[in-house]
């Protein structure tokens, strides 16, 4: 079953479900009476009327590890985005996928417009379209039960293309959260890199500090500076837990 790009994701499966339309009485916690009327349990008193009403059970916590998620990770280059996105998809107990904006940008060969040259409108027009292309898979994948994981440098300074455009492109069950090491820790791990993915420290340094925007804007942040990726995927799962339970306002 497909779902169009703006609608609502689907619903999670797995713990913590809520009811739906034309579900069993059973599923939304509307049991029938049993013949003969209500059930008196031993030493606790009836309602006026003769009819006791037991308390509802409390909610199960949806566990992060199990429910269908759309989570997007946000970071400067350096972060460790694309590396915890691809060992937390492939360690969980349910499918899931990591959708790479940068594996998806870099699907043009002629023609590639590598912002490293500086940033134009054909720059510009291929980041927006590899946006739409992510989106559109990661709808796909939440329609037929497969979380997704996506990666992207979004700036807190640019909402409409940033975490908008996301919202649009995915849904409003979108999990976003921050990976955000310090300066020190991404120039080093820029270091590393080759190729196009390598930026100058200067870029780094400016990323960075655009990136310090998200202090203050209610969406959660990981300082991975010392931890490995195992260790930051863990915390991403606590962090996960959180945003189901009270989903950030954004």
């Amino acid at each position: 079953m497909q779902h169009a790009v703006g609608s609502e994701l689907p619903p999670p499966h797995g713990p913590g479900r809520t009811a739906w339309a034309g579900q069993a009485p059973e599923a939304t916690g509307q049991v029938p009476l049993p013949p003969g009327g209500p059930v008196h349990a031993p030493g606790v008193p009836l309602a006026q009327g003769g009819v006791h009403h037991p308390a509802p059970p409390a909610p199960v916590p949806p566990d992060p590890r199990t429910a269908t998620l759309a989570v997007l990770l946000i970071g400067p280059a350096g972060a460790g985005k694309t590396s915890v996105a691809k060992y937390w998809a492939g360690h969980r107990r349910v499918p899931t996928a990591h959708v790479s904006l940068d594996d998806v940008r870099e699907w043009v060969r002629a023609g590639f417009a590598d912002p490293q040259s500086g940033w134009n409108e054909q720059s510009e027009t291929q980041y927006r379209l590899a946006r739409r292309t992510c989106g559109f898979a990661a709808r796909n994948f939440l329609a037929n039960g497969i979380s997704c994981v996506i990666d992207d440098a979004v700036f807190p300074d640019r909402p409409v293309v940033g975490l908008g455009g996301w919202k649009r492109h995915v849904g409003p069950g979108l999990l976003p959260v921050v990976l955000l090491p310090g300066l020190e820790v991404v120039l080093e791990r820029n270091a590393q890199r080759s190729g196009n993915r390598r930026l100058t420290d200067e870029e780094v340094a400016r990323i960075h500090g655009r990136m310090a925007g998200w202090y203050g804007s209610g969406l959660p942040i990981i300082d991975n500076s010392q931890l490995d990726v195992p260790a930051t995927a863990r915390l991403l799962d606590d962090v996960l837990a959180r945003s189901m339970a009270a989903p950030p306002q954004w």
